[in-house]
């Protein structure tokens, strides 16, 4: 039965463009590993996210307005766009202030908040999930099944189980680890169409530089 949902699922659009902001069901919040970050696409760009003073593990990528099945994006909204001291602000938590302004327009606008309120509720989400200690200080590269990662998630986060979060890979590395959470930023399960684990045994996660 589930094979055959997500085969039924699969054959519907997974985003559309264009939406009335503010109508969703949930967010998943989406925190990146820089260090995969930079070796497939950062440090080709010269991205100051990748320069070695900083020393970012997970870095928030952003918190996405989501549907049961599907995404919105660039949504329709009243709200005027973010500034640049919105945008330069996030830096702290993802990496530049470009990547802020992308979130805003494809994923920000969607939300039905302002782009003040976005960011404020991003950065609470952030803080609200406890990355592992391990990740924090993770000075050596590593191999490790992805479901290692989710377990230590899961570990460091009451109320987080499985169900709540995906790990993603890119390249045989681990890429992300998102996680489902109500509009109130309460963990929830994952819609079928975001819970898709990288079910590698193997995958890098290179250090913390």
């Amino acid at each position: 039965m589930r094979a055959l949902a997500l085969l039924l699922l699969s054959a519907l659009p997974a985003s559309a463009e264009g939406e009335r902001a503010g109508v969703f069901d949930y967010y998943v919040l989406s925190l990146s590993w820089s260090p995969t970050f930079c070796a497939l696409d950062g440090d080709a760009r010269g991205e100051d996210q990748c320069d070695p003073r900083h020393d970012f593990g997970f870095t928030l990528h952003g918190l996405w307005p989501q549907y049961e099945f599907g995404w919105p994006s660039y949504c329709r909204t009243g709200a005027r766009d973010a500034t640049r001291a919105e945008t330069r602000a996030m830096a702290d938590i993802m990496g530049s202030a470009g990547l802020a302004w992308y979130e805003w327009k494809k994923h920000g606008r969607c939300s039905g908040l302002s782009a003040a309120d976005y960011f404020e509720t991003s950065r609470q989400a952030y803080e609200g999930i406890v990355i592992p200690d391990v990740f924090r200080a993770l000075r050596q590269d590593v191999t490790l099944p992805a479901s290692v990662v989710e377990e230590a998630f899961v570990e460091a986060n009451p109320g987080l189980d499985a169900a709540m979060i995906t790990i993603t890979c890119d390249a045989g590395r681990i890429e992300e680890a998102r996680i489902c959470l109500t509009k109130e930023l309460a963990p929830r399960p994952c819609g079928l169409d975001a819970a898709r684990d990288c079910r590698m045994r193997d995958a890098l996660m290179e250090a913390v530089r």
